[in-house]
């Protein structure tokens, strides 16, 4: 209990962290260096889930799984194995990276003048490369530390990363580019450099608790003839676990890196923007909206993590009656909390934009359409993890490439197409990745409907309720801007504004769902009647 206790919260508060500095580097480094930000960091997040993505979960099954057995032996060399492969793949990654670091600002920038250059790029990926040879051996450290249950650790260690990096982002870009006045290009080699040495102080310190519990880790649970298992059944094992995972974290970023590769070019070359336009458009698609996606990304993981291992007990069991009653359940619950705080975020964005980055040109126009990437990457994942769980892994490749072939296909055209119909040419792009999520969404659903003969009828009706729920908002919300409107210039005012217009949205949308009836038959009624009387015994008190 302590273990999870300390893992939720190291979870929430590396969260808060990760959304809460972008306020101050956006005040620093402004659009154009949230563009070389994203630039890098989305080329850095396509190796880097080619090098790590679903690791720590291969080696703590693989590690627990030994450890149960009692297979003292192959459970050190599964670890000594892990570190060795990650390094190597982490290796050729960073070569990779460092090596072709011009090419690939030259396939983002190209040719186009008057803002970041392809120089300034190749620097920044150069930089934040060298994250790839710490975070894959990470990885495998925590993944040893969660397969012999020492979850605390763990997240000390995911805290400490996670606080070295904000810290180093924050006040060494205000030292480099306000105090020192160095170019903006050096400020933000600093913030991606932040990666690799909050990677490494994270990895130290776990290297010393393992020095530190050296003799928990040489103990098994029994002791048994341990059987000769070669290092090449050790190897598939890691990546029979692994590799899902990586495939998910790899297409999920490389959506982001299409429009990151193309966007700017066409926006400038092709539709008529001006370089500053279009990558202060590329910085809320790769950096700033995306920040503030992760409020509702991170709040439908946390309702996954939780509901996910019942549902692979269910399956274990085989009673697919249950297994159908869980999916319906995490379905109703992701649609109750993603839909409202998409349209909400959506409806406010001026203000919300406002409270985390100020007056801009293009950010509100580009996050209030930009927000739905968030409610279809909730849908996307929670949909994957559903049939990956289910250990349908054919399924999960077929929708994964049927959703990026979607994404480069229309990609293009679409962004003509919006243009031409005198709509931000932008919006083809944010459609495109829509599209794409949700034609692998549909696959899986057509596969968990005849294949495990899931029924989705509950699921439907509940999300036609919160489509009513959802209008009613809308229109609460529009009637309240007659009187107390949602354009504003300052922080604070914008605060109180989201601060009323989010009670009030929040208390028709759950008004109207209390009266059909959706709220308790998507929590039950013992759980919501509780709800109700603590929150009338604080009324009272």
């Amino acid at each position: 209990m302590q273990g999870a206790f300390i893992a939720t919260f190291g979870i929430i508060l590396c969260k808060i962290m990760g959304i809460l500095y972008v306020i101050p580097f956006y005040s620093i480094i402004g659009e154009q260096g949230g563009a070389l930000y994203g630039y890098a960091y989305n080329i850095y997040s396509i190796f880097l889930s080619i090098s790590q993505a679903g690791i720590p979960l291969a080696m703590s099954k693989v590690i627990s799984e030994y450890n149960t057995l009692g297979y003292f032996h192959a459970k050190e060399k599964a670890y000594k194995l892990g570190k060795k492969l990650l390094f190597f793949i982490g290796l050729i990654s960073f070569v990779v990276l460092f090596i072709f670091a011009d090419k690939i600002g030259y396939l983002i920038i190209g040719n186009v003048a008057g803002g970041n250059t392809k120089e300034d790029v190749a620097f920044v990926i150069r930089l934040i490369s060298t994250a790839i040879l710490i975070i894959p051996t990470l990885s495998v450290t925590r993944g040893y530390f969660q397969g012999h249950k020492f979850i605390t650790p763990t997240s000390i260690s995911q805290i400490i990363e996670q606080l070295i990096r904000v810290c180093i982002i924050v006040v060494g870009s205000f030292l480099m580019y306000k105090v020192f006045h160095f170019s903006l290009k050096s400020t933000v080699g600093c913030a991606v450099f932040a990666a690799t040495i909050g990677g490494l102080i994270s990895y130290m310190y776990l290297h010393l608790s393992e020095k530190k519990n050296k003799k928990m880790f040489l103990s098994v649970e029994k002791k048994v003839k341990e059987p000769i298992i070669k290092n090449s059944n050790i190897i598939k094992k890691i990546l029979f676990y692994a590799v899902p995972f990586i495939m998910i974290e790899l297409f999920r970023s490389l959506y982001n890196s299409i429009d990151v590769m193309m966007l700017v070019k066409v926006l400038v070359n092709d539709i008529g923007y001006s370089v500053k336009d279009a990558e202060s458009i590329m910085s809320v698609i790769s950096t700033w909206g995306l920040k503030i996606n992760m409020i509702i990304i991170s709040i439908v993981t946390g309702l996954m993590t939780s509901l996910i291992p019942n549902l692979t007990s269910s399956f274990v069991k085989g009673d697919m009656n249950e297994v159908e009653d869980k999916v319906n359940k995490t379905y109703q619950i992701v649609l109750f909390f993603a839909v409202p705080m998409s349209v909400g975020l959506s409806y406010l964005a001026k203000p919300v934009w406002t409270i985390f980055y100020g007056i801009s040109k293009y950010g509100p126009l580009t996050y209030q359409y930009y927000v739905f990437v968030a409610l279809a990457t909730a849908l996307f994942t929670s949909t994957l993890m559903i049939i990956q769980l289910l250990k349908d892994n054919k399924t999960v490749f077929i929708s994964l490439c049927s959703g990026m072939l979607v994404k480069c296909l229309l990609n293009i055209p679409l962004i003509y197409s919006f243009n031409k119909m005198g709509l931000p040419a932008f919006y083809g792009a944010i459609t495109t990745t829509i599209l794409g999520f949700v034609t692998s969404v549909i696959i899986c659903l057509f596969v968990l409907k005849n294949k495990f003969n899931i029924n989705f009828e509950k699921t439907i009706k509940e999300a036609f309720n919160i489509l009513i729920a959802i209008i009613g908002m809308i229109l609460s919300l529009v009637i309240l801007n007659k009187f107390i409107s949602i354009d504003t210039i300052t922080r604070f005012k914008s605060i109180i504004i989201v601060a009323i217009y989010s009670f009030i949205g929040a208390l028709v949308y759950l008004l109207i769902l209390y009266k059909t009836n959706t709220i308790f038959n998507i929590f039950g009624e013992d759980f919501v009647n509780k709800i109700i009387k603590k929150s009338k015994k604080n009324n009272i008190k």
